[in-house]
């Protein structure tokens, strides 16, 4: 990657270095006071909980002795509890040598094992229930599409004569029914791409057929975060209406012709709507399709070109808010997803069946946060949920220094009856912290060099 390529259009390095503290910030936030607050309920007195690390910015103690500070670096956070030698809970032998029993019971070294093991997992759990609520709430923000198929609001196209209304319920397409989306979408995969296409619609109480453009154009309704289309400025609303001089009437020709495109450099015919109705402007973009290893629902992963962005419908469905049931397990879904493709995409690029350059380091994460936040609020909430899930389940590897690290001495003491050796455990801190430090520089380097 180019470093000038971490300057995105919308505000400059600064804008995306704001932007990544801030979603940081909240998911550190979230994680460290799982720790504290379920530490508290067991018993174990937290002595520091800080979000940033180095120089102490702002300290308060409360009425219970913990100090809350914030610190000048950012970057992360951490709990100190009682008995802790430092921020990665390496015991204090000294702080803990003449302590009576209940001032023990009240350290992270002394409580039983069920409160310590309990303190360490309640981060990532914490990290998981942010993701579930913020992907329900933005499920019930964003509304469920309505069903039969309703048209809510028409989206402008290039110098189509747009038929349907606002409220018309569709029925049938291409003389298919479609009472769901399910069988909508069905129904259109089979649809020739032609300028007029046959639908059965309701408006006002009155059942009519009519003729209406493709229901899928060539329109963008998304674009991905640091891809081909964001770093060309391609837009939401833009409509792709030839590549290299074919003309496109549909996003699955779209979809066919940059597979095919093995990568090469394609010139793109693109209209973008004007202020005023019916008003648009012809441009020409050049870029290059991105080689992405997408996952699958059923597992595993296909390798595509691509170049970034999400078609729609040509209007805007008709939404209706799901209930809190329905939404929560939305984000149940959506949230066990990412950690299903995350684990997988892991296993595949230590098989080597997948590029290591999907491993994103610090840079690569502050760019997409940036880039999710030029599309806004509820986009960079959206990225929000998608990162606290994955931090949440990095936290779990079993690597020493993180809590799943943490998580693996507790079984070992409940197995063995003991807890690992002093002198072991500050060895094997040492090591997983190494093996960290690699892991974020291999990352880092992911950053820099990777397309």
């Amino acid at each position: 990657m180019d470093i000038l390529g971490l300057l995105p259009s919308f505000g400059g390095i600064i804008w995306t270095a704001l932007f990544f503290v801030v979603a940081l910030s909240v998911i550190v936030a979230v994680h460290e006071y799982g720790h504290y607050i379920v530490g508290r309920w067991c018993g174990i007195h937290a002595e520091v909980f800080s979000l940033g690390f180095g120089p102490v910015v702002y300290r308060r103690p409360d009425k219970r002795g913990t100090v809350w500070q914030i610190a000048a670096l950012p970057l992360g956070g951490f709990v100190k509890f009682l008995g802790d030698a430092d921020a990665a809970s390496g015991k204090d032998g000294e702080a803990m040598t003449g302590l009576t029993d209940a001032e023990r019971r009240r350290t992270m070294h002394g409580a039983p094992l069920w409160a310590r093991a309990a303190t360490v997992v309640a981060g990532p759990v914490f990290n998981f229930a942010l993701s579930i609520v913020v992907f329900a709430i933005v499920l019930m923000v964003n509304g469920t599409a309505r069903e039969p198929v309703t048209v809510d609001d028409l989206i402008p196209l290039p110098a189509q004569a747009q038929t349907l209304e606002s409220g018309d319920q569709i029925l049938a397409v291409g003389g298919t029914q479609t009472p769901s989306y399910e069988e909508f979408f069905a129904a259109v995969e089979e649809l020739p791409v032609e300028e007029a296409i046959s639908y059965t619609i309701v408006r006002d109480g009155t059942e009519m057929q009519i003729n209406a453009p493709y229901p899928f154009p060539p329109l963008i309704s998304a674009v991905q975060p640091g891809s081909a289309a964001m770093a060309a400025d391609l837009q939401v609303g833009d409509v792709i209406t030839a590549i290299d001089g074919a003309p496109v009437s549909a996003f699955k020709q779209l979809q066919a012709m940059v597979s095919a495109s093995d990568g090469k450099v394609l010139l793109l015919d693109v209209w973008r709507p004007g202020a005023e109705a019916g008003q648009g402007e012809a441009l020409k973009f050049s870029l290059a399709p991105r080689s992405v290893d997408l996952p699958l629902p059923e597992g595993g992963f296909e390798t595509r070109w691509l170049i970034g962005m999400t078609g729609g419908l040509m209007f805007t469905p008709a939404t209706e808010s799901p209930g809190v049931v329905a939404a929560a397990r939305y984000g149940v879904t959506q949230t066990i997803f990412i950690v299903k493709s995350s684990i997988s995409g892991l296993y595949h690029m230590i098989t080597g069946a997948i590029s290591t350059c999907n491993l994103s380091g610090p840079l690569g994460i502050a760019e997409t946060s940036g880039a999710a936040a030029s599309q806004g609020v509820m986009a960079f909430v959206y990225f929000i949920a998608v990162l606290s899930t994955a931090v949440g389940m990095l936290n779990l590897f079993p690597i020493p220094v993180l809590d799943g690290g943490h998580l693996v001495f507790h079984a070992y003491e409940a197995v063995t009856g003991k807890p690992p050796g002093d002198k072991a455990l500050r060895i094997l801190m040492a090591i997983g912290l190494a093996v960290l430090l690699s892991l974020m520089a291999f990352a880092l380097t992911n950053d820099i060099f990777c397309p």
